[in-house]
This record gives C-alpha cells, structure tokens and sequence, in this order.
C-alpha cells in the first residue's frame, strides 16, 4: 500500500504519516516548508496556496492507493483576513485532489470540521445540515463539496479542537493552558462554547480506519466527550492537581474575535464508534492522559 499525505506537517497530517509508517506502509508525505516530522517518509515541498495544481501532479504521478488530505488553511482569524488563500488551501487543493484521485482510481480521504455547523443545536451528527459562518467555516464546507462530488471513492472526516502534546507540535489552546497551569499562571477558558476536544493522535487512529476501512461518505473523526473550554482546563487541571482558581471564566463574546465561534459544536461519534469499535473514540479522560503523557516525551 502506498498512500500520498498532504499536509504532514501539521498537527494531524503528522501522526497520520507516522502510524502509517508504523504500519510499514509506504508514504509520500506533502506539506508547507521544510519537513517538521520524523524522517522515514519520502517527502515533496509543496505550498497549496500558491499552486494548488502541484497536488494533482504528485498524485498522478506517485499513482498510489489512496490520499489522505489533511492540508488546510486552520487559522480561523487568518482565514477572514485572507480569504483568497483560505480558498486555495481549503477548496481548491481539495477539489484538484479529488479530481486526480478520479482520474488514477485512488481513494481519497479529507480531513474538515467540526465548524461546519452554526453551533445552534450541538450534538451534530453527520446527517445534520451544514450551516458554516465566517470564511474558514464556508471554506472548509466546500472542500467537504468538491471531495464528496468529484472523488469517486472518497471519506470525509470531521475532526474538532486538535491539540497534541508531543515536542514541536503547533501550539493549540489545549498546549498552551497545560504551559499555563503547569507555571501557575492564569488561563482564560470559555465559558460558552462547547467542543469536542480531539487528541491529534487519536483523530490520525480514526482518519486512517476511515481511510482503509472503504467506507464512503462523511464521519465525525473527533474526541467522545462534548465540553466546554472551561470544564476541559479544569480536567486538565485536576490531571495536573493543579489550582483551578487560575482558570478564568470568560464568554466568546468577551474577546471581540474577527471570526464568528460556533458556540454549541460538539460531534457525535457514534457511526466511527459502529465502524472501527467503542473504544477508538477516546472519551476525555483517556485523551487528557495520552496529551500528558505525550507531553513528557
């Protein structure tokens, strides 16, 4: 088996290559700059946002089993600022993916969002309609688009709220209150938005099942437990017996964000759960073990 990974720098993409790695599978990993993972997988230096047709040309040209996209322009603010390259990163790389998947007979699997979703119900399964706010969330649900429409085997997985405590991962909110909590320094949480937290490491286990599993269609791909960014500090907190008091309540709306929040967004996760086994979704005590352990690597 040999699989192309586009977007192996980032906080999923890379653990995607290496359990593929582990595996003993063969990868052609794909990202922005220089290699920011583990070496062990043939790598191509490629900026989707500037030429989106590279993609396709490694595909046809690698002729591999299946792709898994994991590239995405994630910075929510970024993303209004920047809408042009959001597009490029989040639609375009999709669609010439999708559309060189069709032409070789590869699989295609895409990684998107819990934004999707407008976060007025919450508790969305994937058969709720998408109803996206703001430029990355409208960017992201056209991605899911192209792939579903112009792949002709092809996944979609929905993760939510990455975070990844191994050594040079991106900072996320998750790293950043653990450094905070862990040096008795306050940590604003909100108080008003409820996610589905995904240890990146557990989202690459689900992503890939999806990915070998065949089956088609859209999967929520992200962690078993709805929360809010406060309750989660204060599980963080208790794994660290840490002092809760540093965590400072505040509402989404406090903070004046260039881009909406969804504010009731959690996923349910039980068609993954039916397809790869209860526990794979990993509920949020387990996660925040993994997290803490990863951290001390």
């Amino acid at each position: 088996m040999t699989t192309v990974v586009a977007g192996a720098n980032g906080l999923v993409g890379s653990r995607i290559v290496a359990r593929l790695l582990e595996a003993g599978e063969g990868v052609l990993a794909s990202g922005r700059g220089p290699r920011r993972f583990d070496a062990g997988a043939a790598y191509v230096e490629v900026d989707l946002s500037v030429e989106p047709e590279k993609l396709a040309r490694l595909i046809e040209s690698a002729q591999p089993d299946g792709v898994i996209n994991a590239a995405a322009m994630t910075d929510v603010d970024g993303c209004e600022k920047s809408p042009r390259e959001a597009w490029a990163l989040n639609v375009r790389a999709v669609e010439v993916a999708a559309l060189a998947c069709a032409r070789t007979g590869a699989r295609l699997t895409a990684v998107s969002t819990d934004y999707v979703f407008d976060g007025v119900k919450g508790s969305y399964t994937e058969d709720d309609p998408p109803n996206p706010r703001g430029v990355y969330a409208r960017t992201k649900r056209s991605g899911e688009e192209a792939a579903l429409i112009l792949a002709a085997d092809v996944a979609v997985c929905r993760v939510a709220v990455v975070y990844s405590g191994r050594p040079g991962a991106k900072k996320t909110f998750a790293a950043t209150a653990l450094e905070s909590l862990r040096a008795g320094k306050p940590v604003k949480a909100f108080t008003d938005q409820v996610v589905s937290p995904t240890l990146a490491d557990n989202a690459a286990e689900m992503v890939i099942g999806v990915h070998r599993s065949g089956a088609q269609g859209l999967f929520h791909c992200a962690g078993a437990t709805e929360i809010s960014r406060l309750d989660f500090c204060r599980a963080l907190a208790g794994k660290l017996r840490a002092d809760e008091s540093l965590i400072v309540p505040v509402r989404v709306a406090d903070l004046k964000l260039p881009a909406p929040r969804p504010l009731r967004c959690g996923l349910r996760v039980d068609k993954v759960r039916r397809l790869l086994g209860e526990s794979v979704p990993l509920p949020i005590d387990a996660a925040l073990d993994r997290f803490l352990a990863e951290s001390r690597t």
